[in-house]
């Protein structure tokens, strides 16, 4: 069998030195060339091909956020953010190199580890990624990624008011891997002001989820916070609401709650928590959608959504980063739709700007 041939991008000797030598260490990988800025990487990139390359985000001559740009629009190929986690610049240059197409990020290792759990993680993560089928990002080609979204005047959408007297719609999105910049493009498509609670579970591992709801909020112009337990449903109209990292978020009697109960689908949050208290609590008002992401992490709680009288959606396989969730979704028949990333802010909105059903 073939070795994974990695490339590694990284400015620092030091740093460099200990990522080749840990690939190296493993049979089934080669490092077939070495960078030390983003131009170097553009360029290894498009002669040699890797099948995945591990890049840091702060380089010289070129930032690893416009290198990733690039690569993912001209020469997609899987990358794996090695990069640190130190300050909020440093976490919004991992979120747009995410939302441009790289695969994952791992916190670079830390000078105390020496039980060999770090570079167990590196391997794995290296052998994941390269398996990954990555698209072309237009918006990369065109240098749309990662920038502030433009002042946006609109009228405010608001329901009508409904006969049974229920509470307002509720926009429900669970993502997975590729997440970042699907959420992006869906938020993106839904009006602001809309008389709507948008609930929100990205997977996306500690420690660079901290600032990711900021981030967001500059990308898409609406108000995006993480959820505090205790909070009301209606307290979160006209708001984009994100489970925390590492707690589930939960609906329960008009309220949303956090919660640190174990794993779901090694996931917390998971997104079936919040899908299946929805379904519970108030489906009929519920629209929601699975985007991109391996696993199955909320197919059946949008299963239970459906079955609940919810209106449900999942992206669809061409424009999915990875075709998993939403597959497992299709598989169960958990989605009444199945729509590409462009139509489904669009979609949302219109259910919830009717009341949901």
């Amino acid at each position: 069998m073939s070795k994974i041939r990695v490339l590694v991008v990284e400015d620092s000797l030091t740093v460099r030195r200990r990522l080749v030598e840990v690939i190296a260490s493993d049979p089934e990988l080669e490092v077939v060339a070495e960078g030390e800025d983003g131009q170097q990487a553009i360029e290894l990139c498009r002669t040699l091909r890797p099948d995945v390359i591990t890049l840091d985000m702060q380089l010289p001559i070129l930032d690893g956020v416009s290198a990733t740009e690039h690569i993912m629009g001209h020469s997609p190929t899987p990358i794996l953010i090695v990069s640190s986690s130190t300050n909020r610049g440093d976490l919004f240059d991992t979120y747009e190199a995410l939302a441009a197409g790289a695969v994952d990020v791992l916190e670079k290792p830390l000078a105390e580890e020496v039980d060999g759990s770090w570079e167990r993680k590196f391997l794995a993560a290296i052998k994941l990624v390269s398996r990954i089928r990555v698209i072309t990002h237009i918006r990369a080609r065109l240098g749309q990624v990662g920038r502030a979204a433009p002042a946006r005047v609109e009228p405010p959408l608001v329901a009508p008011p409904r006969a049974d007297g229920h509470r307002h719609p509720v926009i429900a999105l669970g993502a997975s891997t590729g997440g970042p910049g699907a959420l992006v493009d869906v938020l993106r498509g839904i009006p602001l002001g809309l008389d709507a609670s948008v609930l929100v579970v990205l997977h996306i591992d500690e420690p660079f989820s901290s600032a990711f709801a900021e981030w967001l909020a500059k990308q898409t112009s609406h108000l995006v916070s993480y959820a505090k337990g205790g909070e009301t449903l209606a307290e979160g109209r006209g708001r984009v609401l994100m489970a925390p990292p590492g707690r589930h978020l939960a609906v329960s009697a008009g309220k949303l709650w956090l919660s640190s109960a174990p794993e779901r689908h090694s996931c917390r949050p998971s997104v079936d928590v919040l899908f299946e208290t929805l379904a519970t609590e108030c489906a009929r008002d519920v629209v929601a959608c699975l985007l991109t992401g391996m696993g199955r992490d909320g197919a059946e709680g949008l299963l239970a959504l459906r079955r609940a009288g919810a209106h449900t959606i999942a992206q669809d396989e061409t424009t999915s980063v990875i075709y998993g969730m939403p597959r497992e979704a299709a598989l169960l028949g958990a989605a009444e739709r199945i729509l590409p990333l462009s139509e489904i802010g669009p979609a949302v909105a219109r259910v919830a700007a009717r009341g949901g059903k």
